[in-house]
């Protein structure tokens, strides 16, 4: 919705008469509204004084895109500084014109300070000589997710007509040339910053403790937690897949031709192994790898000494704070970028699942999905009863950046949308979730291992392949090690199961039953491996008696 009114430079009476009705006509706020109808007034003043023409027109409009609203002007003008001054102070202390009035000199300061009050509902730009200046009223918090959610519909039905209407060889070369393509480029844009987001977030974290008494008592906390957690997610899928049964023998004759290229890779389900590989071998090759267990190792290490070092610490803490912020704006500044990476990973699903393949898989994926479901009960046991708190505001809040990690299918790319979820929503403070978020994005994969153990069994099911009780024990501790040497990045589960596979005796080439709906499979299991996440840092923060239980009831 938009409405628009030109005005002379001499009417702004007028101007600030149609955005008041405007603001009053979208059921903005009496507090909001007198806020906006001040920022917007002294805009305007801007703009005339940097007019090029007095017979110009300045143009106001007021829209309403999908929840948010905007009130922007514009004129024909000079190029201008709209905000002066990095902070209040500076603009105190801004030289002002000597023709002015001492009137006219401290009205000028005060608009400068009310816009530098306000500059982040205020964006300026000047183009072809018109200056436009843009105020965001009121913000849609659920904006991502409904952009996130047309994206998905659209992606089923373009991809359900496309199965239908278009050639199989025309849709493998969209699905090759375009659609993967495009999902690359953001999952490798997102791995290109995951890296340091952990480093520094968690540098940043343990150098702001004072006592490392303190950081050890919440650390202690957090992995106990996510140990409880990995642990059930294994005991209740397995539970569930002996209840449902998933894995129809017919399937087998249905294996993709191309199962066999999937390689069982190296990743190790040594516990030794595993353990060892946390020290690494340098200090450069754990971010070019992107291995996050030698990224919190590293990380914990410096943070540590930066508090140790006297003069040089404040120093070292600015940095590495300075450091957190850049690379956190940048995830920002990409996550923007999930609709249409969710619209081309469910497109491409759909390309390349045939009918009847999917048909016969519903089976496996409803019983991963109820396994899902179960984990989601668990998390709402364990707030109940450990965090002695109620589970509704938990998921509520939470609800919609589920559905943002849901598209994104990566539990390291999903950090900053955690992050942001547990200081502005739940209420959780930064020296819980900066280190709670980044670790369990690396150890706790409950979705993961719900995703191992259902399809492990289903597809020994499959193959007829019988699981004996030692072969359930075996199988319990590897993909208890699986789930913490697993990245949290699309794909990875793949290769976790080829491991899993090899170990019960299951034809590889099962995989190519998995293949086809993996991208599916992985958002699922960022989804799940996210809540746990979130639920860990909600639960800890409450036994430390730091939550903002406020926050965290306020509807």
């Amino acid at each position: 919705m938009r409405k628009m009114l030109l005005i002379t430079q001499s009417e702004i009476s007028s101007g600030m008469d149609f955005i008041e009705k405007g603001l009053t006509e979208f059921e903005i706020g009496k507090k909001q509204c007198l806020k906006t109808m001040l920022v917007a007034e002294e805009s305007l003043q801007k703009l005339i004084m940097n007019a090029e023409n007095e017979d110009d027109k300045i143009c106001v409009a007021l829209n309403k895109r999908m929840g948010s609203v905007y009130v922007s002007m514009t004129l024909r003008g000079r190029a201008f500084e709209l905000i002066q001054g990095d902070t209040v102070e500076d603009v105190l202390h801004i030289e002002q014109d000597d023709q002015q009035t001492g009137f006219e000199k401290e009205e000028e300061m005060i608009r400068n300070i009310l816009l530098r009050a306000n500059k982040e509902q205020l964006r300026y730009k000047n183009k072809k000589g018109m200056n436009m200046v843009e105020i965001t009223v009121r913000k849609n918090p659920h904006a991502m997710v409904m952009r996130t959610m047309f994206a998905l519909v659209a992606a089923v039905v373009i991809g359900l007509a496309m199965k239908a209407v278009v050639p199989d060889g025309v849709s493998t070369a969209i699905n090759d040339t375009l659609l993967t393509s495009i999902s690359t480029m953001f999952l490798n844009a997102l791995k290109m910053v995951v890296g340091p987001v952990v480093f520094f977030s968690i540098v940043s974290c343990i150098s702001q403790f004072g006592d490392l008494k303190e950081v050890g008592r919440i650390g202690g906390k957090i992995m106990s937690f996510y140990v409880l957690t990995t642990i059930l997610a294994i005991i209740s899928a397995t539970v569930v897949s002996y209840l449902l049964h998933p894995g129809n023998p017919e399937l087998a004759s249905k294996l993709a031709a191309d199962g066999s290229t999937v390689v069982s890779s190296d990743v190790s389900i040594s516990i030794k192994d595993t353990i060892v590989g946390i020290v690494p071998g340098n200090f450069v090759k754990p971010f070019l790898e992107s291995n996050m267990m030698q990224l919190i190792f590293m990380a914990i290490l410096i943070g540590i000494a930066v508090g140790k070092i006297g003069e040089y610490s404040q120093l070292l803490k600015d940095i590495f704070e300075a450091c957190n912020s850049l690379f956190l704006k940048i995830t920002v500044i990409l996550v923007r970028f999930i609709p249409i990476a969710t619209f081309c990973s469910i497109l491409s699903v759909i390309l390349k699942t045939g009918p009847d393949v999917l048909l016969s898989m519903l089976a496996m994926l409803g019983t991963f999905a109820v396994g899902i479901l179960v984990m989601m009960c668990i998390y709402c046991l364990l707030i109940i009863l450990i965090g002695r708190m109620n589970p509704i505001p938990f998921f509520k809040k939470y609800s919609p950046t589920m559905l943002q990690v849901f598209g994104m299918a990566s539990s390291n790319a999903a950090i900053i949308v955690n992050m942001d979820a547990c200081e502005h929503k739940l209420g959780i403070p930064k020296k819980i979730y900066s280190l709670s978020i980044p670790l369990g994005a690396t150890v706790n994969m409950d979705g993961t291992c719900v995703y191992l153990v259902i399809f492990g069994l289903a597809l020994a099911r499959v193959f007829g392949v019988e699981i004996s009780g030692g072969m359930l024990l075996s199988m319990f501790f590897s993909v208890l090690v699986l789930s913490v040497g697993a990245p949290g990045v699309p794909g990875a589960g793949l290769v976790c199961l080829s491991v899993l596979l090899t170990q019960l005796n299951v034809p590889i080439a099962g995989i190519g039953l998995v293949m086809g709906l993996d991208s599916l499979l992985g958002m699922m299991r960022a989804m799940s491996n996210s809540l746990g996440d979130v639920a860990a840092s909600l639960i800890v923060a409450k036994s430390e008696k730091i939550l903002d239980y406020e926050k965290y009831m306020k509807p």
